[in-house]
């Protein structure tokens, strides 16, 4: 059985924690408390602490820390296409079905970013409905919002 260690960033938006195994990082959420740390920790795990960190001081616009995503085809489909958005930006579920040639396919993209388990990193904060509302965020509204609003404070 492979190792897996976790770490917690205290953001300004809340407590995250980082789940990371030797070879990259597992999933990146919002929790409401920190529980026990691993005591030893790969270089992946405080990379992404550190670029956790440089993104919401506001000195980061793009991770590179190494992931390892774990989904079906079509979710790491939707996923690599939320990796395109620019900082800043956002797109609707419409465009995200569009871009990976499945125009049909906008509730399943929806349902592809509700099980992103690597928030922030795969952004599927800068997804919004059609209108441009914000809709559907698994940390919460508030958090897109906010999320949204530094992107575009650091994007002058």
């Amino acid at each position: 059985m492979e190792n897996t260690y976790k770490a917690y960033y205290n953001s300004p938006i809340g407590i995250i924690e980082v789940i990371s195994n030797d070879n990259g990082i597992l999933s990146v959420d919002f929790v409401e408390k920190q529980k026990d740390i691993s005591e030893s920790q790969p270089e992946v795990l405080i990379q992404c602490i550190e670029e956790l960190d440089e993104y919401f001081k506001g000195q980061r616009k793009n991770f590179t820390v190494k992931l390892e995503i774990q989904g079906t085809e079509f979710q790491k489909k939707v996923w690599n296409e939320l990796t395109r958005i620019p900082f800043g930006d956002t797109v609707s579920y419409k465009y995200i079905a569009e871009a990976i040639e499945n125009p049909k396919a906008v509730r399943a993209v929806g349902n592809a970013n509700h099980n992103n388990s690597l928030g922030i990193i795969i952004p599927c904060h800068r997804v919004v409905g059609t209108n441009g509302k914000l809709t559907g965020y698994a940390g919460g509204i508030w958090r897109k919002e906010w999320l949204l609003q530094h992107e575009k404070n650091t994007n002058m």
